[in-house]
């Protein structure tokens, strides 16, 4: 009797998981996975150790089209949320350093802008970051309540024009290196969101350093202090002055997470734009 061949398997294959992938799919978590092997996993022990990650690899992951790769248009790739789930899955394989980067550009960054932003943010904003020529981060996390909108201590208060900026963030992934901010405050109307570059008056960073975990990954905390928006990794504004430079939209965080999953709350997406001089005290 000859003897029976088993095809070789993966863990995913006994459990059928990949059964109903598409082809596209696969060539897509095909071409990152030869990425990660080539130039992530060579290299990761030592970026681990020294507590780094490399800044060319950002527009490297955007010439492979991963970033804002879920997204329609501005240069985004329009790919499936299967194909985005298993590039994941591919960078998460190597270290959640590479994933967690870009999950936050594609996913908290982008995804904010692109949904909420006016189509002059959209314009600003959405090319550079899916060509990973520009950074951005999402300032939600808090030291006091973690991600936690209905807790939230940073605020935002009108003045005249403009708004002023107080409260701190904490563990904001990409947040020393990002170009742009999504930053979330409370305000008399409840949550809103501001859009802050990098450069702003009072807008200052800090790496986390010394992490057991997530050492391939920048995480900082921010100072904002002064004259225009409150910062990220960790961020603390102390009167920090946003301009009034202001576009309507909807923005994605409620106070609380009981909303309808048909209906979403009308707010306001603040666009920030630096002064060019201090303001007035």
């Amino acid at each position: 009797m000859a003897p029976t061949t088993i095809a070789a398997t993966s863990p995913a294959d006994l459990t059928l998981a990949t059964r109903d992938v598409a082809d596209e799919d696969r060539e897509i978590q095909s071409t990152v996975r030869r990425f990660a092997d080539d130039r992530l996993r060579p290299n990761i022990a030592q970026w681990y150790n020294d507590g780094y990650f490399p800044p060319e690899l950002a527009q490297e992951f955007g010439a492979l089209g991963l970033l804002g790769m879920h997204l329609q248009g501005y240069g985004c790739a329009g790919a499936s949320a299967t194909s985005y789930g298993l590039a994941c899955l591919e960078l998460e394989a190597v270290d959640s350093g590479f994933r967690s980067f870009v999950s936050v550009q594609g996913s908290l960054s982008m995804f904010s802008i692109h949904a909420y932003g006016s189509e002059e943010q959209k314009q600003e904003w959405l090319p550079r970051l899916a060509a990973g020529t520009a950074i951005g981060c999402f300032g939600l996390t808090e030291p006091d309540f973690g991600s936690d909108p209905g807790s939230m201590r940073t605020h935002a208060k009108r003045d005249g024009g403009d708004w002023i900026l107080n409260g701190q963030k904490l563990w904001i992934t990409n947040g020393s290196r990002a170009d742009v901010a999504t930053v979330w405050a409370r305000t008399e109307d409840g949550i809103r969101g501001f859009l802050v570059p990098k450069g702003t008056p009072g807008f200052e960073t800090r790496d986390v350093k010394q992490k057991l975990s997530l050492r391939a990954s920048i995480r900082s905390p921010s100072a904002c202090s002064g004259a225009m928006y409150c910062g990220v990794p960790i961020i603390t504004p102390t009167a920090v002055r946003v301009s009034a430079s202001r576009y309507w939209a909807r923005v994605a965080l409620p106070d609380s997470v009981s909303v309808s999953p048909l209906t979403e709350p009308e707010m306001p997406f603040w666009s920030v734009k630096p002064r060019t001089s201090s303001p007035e005290a």
